[in-house]
C-alpha cells in the first residue's frame, strides 16, 4: 500500500458507487451459491429483486460516503460485511478475494498483496518474494439476448479473451417474451435489464447503460458488446475513446466473431454444432408446441415470440437457427408461410405481433392433410388409446395403418413423414417423437421409421423425409 493510503482520491464519490454495486453483486451471488454465508436477519431478502437492490446501494453509498480518509473507507466496508456476511464467509478465500477487489478499488494505483489473499488465476502473477504484484481492473459483458444467445460454451470462450476478469454482466431483453430465460440468465450472475418490445428497444437501451460505464465502473478496463446488431458501433467508439478496450463479439452458426477494436484485430471461434432436426421433423416439434400451448392457455392463436422462446426451451435451439439451416435466405416466421397445409399466420397490422395457429386446432374429427384423402382414418380396432401402444411392434402396426389411409393403401405413394406425425397426434393425443422414444431413445424419427419393415422412406434433394408402405 503507498505512503498517500491515509488521502482520499479525488473521484471519491465514483469509487464508493463502484464499491457499493460491487458488494451488492456478490451478496446476490452469494444468496444463489450458498445462502448460509448470509447473517440470518438477511438471508430471505429477495436481494436480486430491483427495489432491494436500490435501497441496499444507496444504503451502502450514503454509509461509505462519510469516511474522510481512505483507510476509514476501508474499515466501514470490512463493518458492512461483517454485518450482512456470516463467520463462516469471512474466514473463507472467497471473502480474501472480495476484499482484494474492493481495495483496488479504494487504492487504484498499483499494490502489493499477499500471495495467500489471491484466489483469481487470471490476475496476472508477477511474484517478488511471495507477493503479486496486482493492477486494479476488471472486464464487463454487455448482452443482447434477443440478438445473440450466449451460452456457457461461448462464455467460457469470452473470459479466455478478456486480459481482466469478467466481473460484471448485464443482459438486455424484453423478459415477457423470452420463457424461462430470466431464470437462466440470473443463475448465471447475470443482472438483468428488461425493455419493452419494439424494434432494436435492446440495442438502444444498452447504448444508454454502455455509454456510462467509465463513469460508474472507474475500475473496468475492458467491455464485451455482445450482439450482431452493428447499429452498436457508436457505442464502442465512445467507450474506445475513454481508454477502455472494446469487443464486438457477433456469432453466426457455429462461430463466434470478436473484434479487438484497439487492435483492430478480428478472431473467429468454433463452437460446437448443435443437433438441427430435419425439416420434417422440425414441422412436427412446431405442430407440438403449439398444440400444446394452445391447449394450456385455451387460445388458438399463439404469439410468434412465445413459439420461438418455447422451442429454445424445450429442444434448447434457436428457432431463427434452424429455420437458417435449411432455408437461408428467410427470416424465421417464414417457415410457416412455406407450409400452408400445416400452419396459419396472422398479423393485424404492420406493427402488431405476429399470431400463428394450425389448422383445425379445436376440431380434430375434421381432417386437414397433405394430400387430403376423403376417407376418414381410423386405425386397427384393437388399438384406439395411447395405452395400448405397449411394444415396438403395435407401434409399426399403428403407424402401417394410419400410412395405409393417408396413400389410400398405395404402395407408391409418398406422404410426408410430418403427415404422418400429425395424424398419430390427432389421433390418440401424445407427439409421436415421444412416444417413439419410449422404444428407441436414441433414435430421430426418420431413423426409427427405418427400423419398421411394412415401411419404406424417401429423401427429397430438399432434404425432406417421405413415408410409404413397403
Amino acid at each position: 500500500m503507498s505512503d498517500n493510503s491515509g488521502l482520499l482520491m479525488t473521484n471519491n464519490a465514483t469509487a464508493i458507487k463502484a464499491i457499493s454495486n460491487y458488494i451488492y453483486q456478490t451478496i446476490v451471488s452469494i444468496q444463489q451459491e450458498n445462502p448460509k454465508w448470509i447473517n440470518a436477519k438477511y438471508r430471505s431478502t429477495p436481494w436480486h429483486h430491483s427495489k432491494y437492490q436500490s435501497t441496499l446501494i444507496n444504503k451502502l453509498t450514503k454509509g461509505l460516503s462519510y469516511a474522510v480518509v481512505k483507510d476509514d473507507l476501508q474499515l466501514k466496508v470490512t463493518n458492512y460485511l461483517q454485518i450482512i456476511l456470516t463467520p463462516e464467509f469471512i474466514n473463507s478465500d472467497r471473502y480474501n478475494a472480495l476484499i482484494s477487489q474492493i481495495d483496488r478499488l479504494i487504492y487504484p494505483e498499483i499494490n502489493i498483496i499477499s500471495s495467500d489473499k489471491i484466489t483469481n488465476s487470471q490476475i496476472p502473477d508477477f511474484s517478488t518474494n511471495g507477493a503479486k504484484l496486482v493492477e486494479s481492473g476488471m472486464a464487463i459483458l454487455l448482452l443482447d439476448v434477443e440478438n445473440l444467445h450466449l451460452d456457457l460454451e461461448t462464455e467460457k470462450i469470452l473470459v479466455d479473451i478478456c486480459n481482466y476478469p469478467i466481473q460484471i454482466k448485464v443482459a438486455f431483453a424484453n423478459w415477457r417474451s423470452m420463457g424461462k430465460k430470466d431464470e437462466e440468465f440470473h443463475q448465471r450472475g447475470y443482472q438483468l435489464i428488461h425493455v419493452p418490445p419494439g424494434k432494436d428497444s435492446a440495442d438502444l437501451k444498452m447504448a444508454t447503460v454502455g455509454a456510462s460505464i467509465f463513469v460508474n465502473y472507474p475500475t473496468a478496463k475492458e467491455v464485451l458488446v455482445c450482439s450482431s446488431d452493428r447499429g452498436l458501433t457508436h457505442l464502442g467508439t465512445t467507450l474506445q475513446s475513454h481508454g477502455l478496450t472494446v469487443y464486438q463479439v457477433r456469432k453466426y452458426k457455429n462461430q463466434i466473431t470478436v473484434l479487438n477494436s484497439q487492435t483492430g484485430e478480428s478472431q473467429v471461434y468454433a463452437t460446437s454444432v448443435p443437433d438441427i432436426p430435419t425439416v420434417d421433423t422440425f414441422i412436427i416439434q412446431l405442430q407440438e408446441l403449439i398444440r400444446a400451448e394452445s391447449e394450456k392457455i385455451g387460445l388458438q392463436w399463439i404469439k410468434f415470440s412465445r413459439i420461438s422462446a418455447l422451442y429454445k426451451e424445450t429442444y434448447k435451439l434457436n428457432l431463427k437457427d434452424v429455420v437458417l439451416n435449411h432455408f437461408p435466405d428467410q427470416k424465421s416466421r417464414q417457415i410457416f408461410v412455406n407450409f400452408p397445409a400445416y400452419f396459419a399466420i396472422h398479423q393485424p397490422s404492420e406493427k402488431s405481433q405476429t399470431y400463428v395457429s394450425i389448422f383445425n386446432l379445436f376440431k380434430p374429427e375434421k381432417k386437414i392433410l397433405n394430400p387430403p384423402t376423403n376417407n376418414q382414418i381410423e386405425v386397427s380396432d384393437n388399438i384406439t388409446d395411447i395405452a395400448e401402444i405397449t411394444s415396438q411392434e403395435v407401434m409399426e402396426k399403428v403407424l402401417v395403418k394410419i400410412v395405409t389411409n393417408l396413400t389410400d393403401g398405395s404402395p407408391d405413394n409418398y406422404v410426408p413423414i410430418s403427415n404422418l406425425g400429425s395424424e398419430f397426434n390427432r389421433l390418440y393425443g401424445r407427439p409421436i417423437t415421444k412416444t417413439i422414444k419410449r422404444f428407441q431413445p436414441s433414435k430421430k424419427f426418420p431413423k426409427y421409421l427405418e427400423l419398421c419393415t411394412s415401411l419404406k422412406l424417401h429423401q427429397s434433394q430438399e432434404g425432406r423425409w417421405f413415408v410409404s408402405l413397403s
